[in-house]
């Protein structure tokens, strides 16, 4: 059965939440969390400060908003990646590849979460992260699978598949978070096949 389409009415109310998200990271982005107001983020997206607080109890609602729905779409990407039927190899290497695309598609809201946290409300990041904690377990779960399967074709050498989830993960984040510091000098894209190479190094059957 399909899914009852939006109205069009719901798709209004949900092109005006798109603005005000763009608009609240182009501004988090360059001023940080702390450096912008509700007033001004309306001002940003063109719309009244009373619309905003229709969409969102205070500024960091509107932020953990933001967070939440990078997260989403982030998981959402990388678990399709990892359900597929290929070889695990190649399974492996489209995560570190769609991980890049990812991280590079969101920058400003990866690196306002990795900055953000001084003076914030410890309830609300509490909650933040317990939400992106959720999905980034559910994640990593999936990858285990991909190495459980590849433990049973003996692809992988008989280790942990969790454990060789966590490594990869691992491997992939480091490379990741130079590259957010310093795009010019540790490019990522150029780094992702020596990530698989550290990886399969201890882990691939030969």
């Amino acid at each position: 059965m399909d899914e009852r389409k939006p109205s069009r009415r719901e798709r209004e109310k949900e092109r005006q939440r798109g603005e005000m998200l763009t608009a609240a990271l182009e501004l988090f982005s360059k001023r940080g969390y702390h450096g912008v107001s509700m007033q001004e983020i309306a001002k940003k997206a063109e719309f009244a400060i009373g619309t905003i607080y229709k969409f969102f109890k205070g500024k960091e609602h509107l932020y953990t908003t933001l967070m939440s729905d990078v997260a989403v779409k982030y998981h959402a990407v990388l678990k399709e990646v990892l359900s597929t039927d290929e070889d695990t190899v190649a399974v492996l290497g489209e995560y570190v590849r769609t991980k890049a695309g990812i991280f590079a598609d969101n920058a400003s809201a990866l690196r306002l979460h990795v900055g953000w946290g001084r003076g914030a409300s410890f309830d609300i990041r509490a909650g933040l992260d317990e939400e992106i904690g959720r999905l980034y377990d559910e994640v990593l779960e999936a990858l285990a699978l991909v190495m459980e399967t590849g433990v049973q074709k003996k692809v992988l050498k008989a280790l942990d598949p969790h454990y060789m989830a966590v490594a990869l993960d691992g491997l992939t984040n480091a490379f990741l978070f130079c590259w957010l510091k310093d795009s010019e000098r540790h490019p990522y894209q150029a780094n992702a096949a020596m990530v698989m190479e550290l990886f399969l190094r201890g882990s691939l059957v030969r």
